[in-house]
Parts: structure tokens; C-alpha cells; sequence
């Protein structure tokens, strides 16, 4: 059941939230998952609790004891994203959209917006609320974007929290080789120091914090499957800019440490938790996708996920011997197109894409010996790539311990809510 006409208030209703302490021991297996989700119609979203236990665990033990914030990005389900932050170590939300982070201050009281905004509506919202002002933070890495504020929020209000956003990419040659993702245009330290003095000029904007996130390295797993010279380069790659971000980063937050009193500095992702833990200048972390473990999360050798989050589809068609079609299945990831991109049939084993067809929006072919042993109305099941995107595909998730269903909460888009 996709509960939708109960689920588009807006969300104006406390989340359920789930104790992480008191889960299984162990994931459930795929007999536990048909066992727990038997009789409900797919498709459908399940959420393994024990094994998202399990991976909280592992950030929270991989942070050394600095905070994890969440990045909401990553689950995109105000009753998982709340679950985790009842548990002692994780701190605060890492929100993707301003209107997202309203959203959310509503309950939570430390929301920073991952980046920049031009949402003037919002913005004013936010300028016209002491309470949301004191709970959301907003983020910049140049001086037009101040004057954009400067704009729409005017003068006389409540103070606006700032967070600046230094680039974590490595660059060769003045920028001409640049390896990581295009994000910042803050790169060293005299640029840091001059956005922040621009910052503290504006009695409206106070400087509270510093975050940077290293894509090249916490996004790219080095173990991935195909060329071994390929993952040697990556691995490369990733120590000369651990090695290069560590210095730079220690020095621009110290230079504008002399400007403002920062209260965070954050770094990493789910995929440099205890590279990025281990630097002093670092305050807490960011995490997200390593709660759900998706396919891409299955690439790297410093950490093992546990997945947390699959999908079922039905079976309706048989086209042929060794193969059956499932209804639905073209849940691709964001990021460059490829395969890699595409979900990832895992139950029962032996099942694969057709290369004509890959994932499909109606429906998608799958081809192996498994195929002759499903029935019409059998279910096949899946992993995303990516993790919270999965959320956008339906209004609820299916909670489950072991093979015990124990709770159907509603996803961001389950809300009434579609943020991008």
C-alpha cells in the first residue's frame, strides 16, 4: 500500500522515529524481507533497520567522536533522518534546499543549507522569522551572492547565519588541471579571508562556520570493478589530495579563525569519514549515503556498508525462456550516464539487465537462469545506485526488523514535498 492520500498534509505531523539501539543484530535476509513485506503490492521501498544500525555504527565509530551531520540529501525521509539523529554522535542536518531546511526547523534545531540559494521567497521567510533565522544557516562562496542577499533580505530583521564553502577539488597549474567537482570558486586562503571580512561588513550576516566537501575522495570509490591500472590512478589521485587538502584547509580555516569565531568546520562525506575525521582543524563531518549503502557504496576498501534499502518490483511478463519483465525499473541514479547509474537486480541472484533495454520506466526485461523460476506476481529485488533518490520514486518506505514490518513512514515526496 502507497498510502498518498494520507500523506500530502504537508507534513505537519510529528515522524515516527525508530530506536537504532534496539534492532536485530543482524540485516535480514531475503527470505526475512519477503517474509516481512508478504502481502503488501509492489512496488515498494524497504528499509532494513538493523542494517542501517549497523551502518550508523560504522560512521559514528569511523568519526573518531566528532559529530556526524546528516545530509538530509541522502535519505530524504524526515522519520529516518530523525532516527538517526536521536542517536548519541550525530548532530544536526546538512539540507540540500533552503525551503528543505524550513522545512525541516521546524523540529530541528541546527539546519545548514549544503549551497547557495537564489530562493528569494524563502529567503525572506527566513528573514522574517527570529526562530528559523537562529536554526538555519545559509551558504556562500562569493561576494555576488552577498549582494543577492543584501537584496532580499533589506535591512532590520534578525541575523542571518553564514557558512562559507572553500573548495576541496585539487588543482595543478593555477586551475588548469582541476580533479573533483565543480563547486566552489574559493579556493585558497586570501580568497577565504576576503569573503569572510565581506561577510562580517554586513551587520545583517554573521560568519558561523566553514565546510568543504572532497567529491574526488569521498565520493569516488577506489575499488571499483574494471581496469586495475583505473583504480591505482584513483588511488593516487585521492592521496596526493588528501595530502594537499589537509594543509590548505588547516590554513584557510586558521587565517579566518582571525576574522570570525566559527563555531563548525565541516568536512568529508560518507566515503572519507576517517581521513577527513583525523584533521585537526575539522570540527564534524558530513554523512549521508553511508546509512543506506547504496551500489556505489560498494566500491571502496577502507569500509564495508551494509545495504539497508532495496526495492521490489512484480513480475507480469515472461517474454521468453530465461527471462521475465517486472513492472517499472528505471530508477537511474544522477551523475555522468552509465551503467553504473542504473539499479542493480540482486534477488534471486543470477538475474541481469538486458543490454538493448536496460532499466526501463514501465517495465524492464531481465534475463539469466533465475528467470525460469519466478512465477507471475513474484517479486525481484533491487538496489539503487545512489541512496535518497530512491525516496522520489514513491510516497512511503517499509520499515522492517528482521522479518517483522514495524512501521510504513511517509518520504519527503510521501509529504508533499518535492524540493528539486
Amino acid at each position: 500500500m502507497d498510502s498518498t492520500a494520507e500523506l500530502t498534509s504537508g507534513g505537519t505531523q510529528a515522524p515516527q522515529v525508530f530506536d537504532l539501539t534496539t534492532t536485530l543484530p543482524v540485516p535480514a535476509g531475503f527470505g526475512a524481507i519477503e517474509r516481512a513485506t508478504a502481502g503488501l503490492d509492489a512496488p515498494l521501498v524497504v528499509v532494513d533497520l538493523a542494517a542501517m544500525a549497523l551502518n550508523a555504527a560504522d560512521l559514528l565509530r569511523r568519526a573518531a567522536g566528532k559529530p556526524v551531520r546528516i545530509a538530509s540529501k541522502s535519505l530524504r525521509c524526515r522519520s529516518l533522518i530523525e532516527s538517526a539523529l536521536a542517536l548519541p554522535g550525530f548532530r544536526g542536518v546538512l539540507a540540500y534546499t533552503l525551503a528543505e531546511a524550513l522545512w525541516l526547523a521546524d523540529r530541528i534545531d541546527d539546519v545548514v543549507v549544503g549551497y547557495p540559494t537564489a530562493d528569494a521567497s524563502s529567503l525572506r521567510r527566513l528573514a522574517a522569522d527570529e526562530r528559523l533565522a537562529a536554526r538555519v544557516t545559509l551558504m556562500v562562496d562569493s561576494v555576488e551572492q552577498l549582494e543577492y542577499l543584501d537584496r532580499v533580505l533589506g535591512t532590520g530583521g534578525p541575523q542571518i547565519r553564514i557558512c562559507l564553502d572553500l573548495d576541496a577539488s585539487l588543482e595543478y597549474f593555477g586551475g588548469a588541471v582541476h580533479l573533483g567537482a565543480r563547486r566552489s570558486p574559493l579556493h585558497g586562503r586570501s580568497q577565504a579571508v576576503a569573503l569572510a571580512r565581506a561577510v562580517d561588513a554586513r551587520p545583517r550576516l554573521h560568519l558561523v562556520g566553514m565546510m568543504s566537501y572532497e567529491a574526488q575522495i569521498a565520493g569516488v570509490g577506489d575499488n571499483a570493478p574494471g581496469s586495475a591500472f583505473g583504480r591505482a590512478q584513483i588511488r593516487l589521485m585521492q592521496r596526493f589530495s588528501a595530502a594537499e587538502l589537509r594543509g590548505r584547509r588547516a590554513a584557510v580555516v586558521a587565517a579566518v579563525r582571525q576574522v570570525a569565531d566559527l563555531e563548525f568546520v565541516n568536512g568529508g562525506g560518507s566515503g572519507s569519514v576517517a581521513e577527513t575525521a583525523a584533521e585537526d582543524c575539522i570540527t564534524e563531518i558530513a554523512a549521508g549515503s553511508g546509512l543506506y549503502a547504496p551500489v556505489l557504496f560498494d566500491r571502496y576498501r577502507s569500509f564495508q556498508p551494509v545495504p539497508a534499502v532495496y526495492f521490489g518490483l512484480a513480475v507480469t511478463r515472461r517474454p521468453t525462456g530465461g527471462m521475465v519483465t517486472v513492472h517499472g525499473g528505471g530508477w537511474i541514479a544522477s551523475g555522468p550516464a552509465g551503467a553504473d547509474r542504473s539499479p542493480t537486480p540482486v534477488w534471486p541472484e543470477g538475474l541481469r539487465m538486458t543490454g538493448l533495454e536496460g532499466a526501463g520506466e514501465v517495465q524492464t526485461p531481465l534475463a539469466g537462469k533465475a528467470a525460469d523460476g519466478l512465477a507471475v506476481g513474484d517479486r525481484v529485488w533491487f538496489r539503487h545506485a545512489k541512496a535518497g533518490e530512491i525516496c522520489e520514486h514513491r510516497n512511503t518506505v517499509h520499515v522492517i526488523d528482521g522479518d517483522r514490518l514495524i512501521g510504513e513512514v511517509p518520504t519527503y515526496r510521501g509529504e508533499g514535498q518535492a524540493f528539486l
